[in-house]
Formats: structure tokens, sequence, C-alpha cells
């Protein structure tokens, strides 16, 4: 009977352990989720890099910082969080500035925020035109393979196999076609 001490010692040390390794792969985690959204500490926030778009864990907040969001609102953020992206069939990454009304829901459009779609292979074409076919699209040039404004909200970029749409909603004001080329700029070489 002197043996089963030893036993469960050794048992509770590797609950420990892998305790201690699920923790810390919880906190490594380069994907925000809806719950976690602290507050930046200005526009020029210094976040970790974003993961690049061939890289495996790829979604909208892979592409986009925290930093690039509020400069491109002019004002600090929270960090992106993802939501339903109902026009792109994908996931949205989604910063809120300081006048975000609130309950905040990453699956709808809200002023004082920033929404990063970016949605990569084969149903990017279908998606970018597919919303194309249903906006007063505004031609834009000197984006990726092909761009356009919609007229009201956002900007969509087409590159290569990635759909790219960043909509920019100040507080108290229109949509901002400017910071949303601005956030384009920043985005584009990175897919």
């Amino acid at each position: 009977m002197r043996r089963r001490p030893v036993v469960i010692s050794a048992m509770a040390g590797c609950a420990a352990i892998l305790l201690a390794a699920c923790a810390s792969s919880s906190s490594s985690s380069s994907v925000p989720s809806p719950s976690s959204s602290p507050p930046a500490t200005g526009p020029t926030a210094a976040p970790a890099p974003p993961v690049p778009a061939a890289a495996g864990n790829f979604d909208s907040c892979s592409v986009v910082t925290s930093a690039e969001a509020a400069s491109a609102l002019g004002q600090a953020v929270t960090s992106g969080v993802l939501g339903k992206a109902t026009i792109e069939g994908g996931l949205a990454c989604v910063f809120y500035g300081p006048s975000a009304p609130t309950p905040r829901d990453p699956n709808v459009s809200q002023a004082d925020s920033v929404r990063v779609v970016v949605v990569r292979g084969p149903k990017a074409l279908a998606w970018y035109q597919d919303y194309r076919s249903k906006v007063s699209a505004q031609p834009e040039s000197g984006y990726g393979d092909q761009a356009y404004y919609d007229g009201y909200a956002s900007l969509s970029i087409l590159k290569g196999d990635y759909y790219l749409r960043v909509a920019v909603i100040p507080a108290g004001a229109p949509p901002s076609l400017t910071a949303e080329e601005q956030l384009a700029r920043a985005i584009l070489p990175k897919l």
C-alpha cells in the first residue's frame, strides 16, 4: 500500500502540468473571442503583430491591428472581436470607438466602429460580385485587381483570391471613404 501515495502524487503532478499547458495555450491565442474586448490605450497602442494571411488560423482579425483601426477611426478602439459577415459569407473583425452604442453586437454594423471582412478562396469572387450587384457600385482604382465603393458605407476590394471589405463608421458622421482607403492600403500588403 505504500505505492498508492506515490501514484496519487504522480497523477496530481500530471494533472497540474496538463492544466498549466491548457492555460498557456489559451492565453497565447491570436484570435480574439467575442467576449474579450478590452479597450486599447489609444490610436497608437501597440498590439501583437497580425498573423500573415497565409498562416493556418486565418480570419479577418489576422490582417488588421487595433492601431490601424484606431488610425482610420481617428480615436482609440477596442481590440477586434469576431462577428458574422452576412454580406460576405465570412467573419468580420469589428473594433469599437468609445462612443459606440451598447449593447455592442459584432454581427451588426454600428456607429463609431471599424468593420473589416476578408473572404479567402474560391468563393471570394462570387461574394464580391454578389454584393456589387446589390449596391450602387462606384469603381475605385488603385486597390487590388478591382474595387468599388458601395455608395454609402464600405469599400470592397478583390485581390487574387481575397475579397476585402472595409467600413469605417464614425460616431455622428457618415462612413468615411478616405478612412476606408487608408485602412485598405494598410491591409492589402498582408493579403
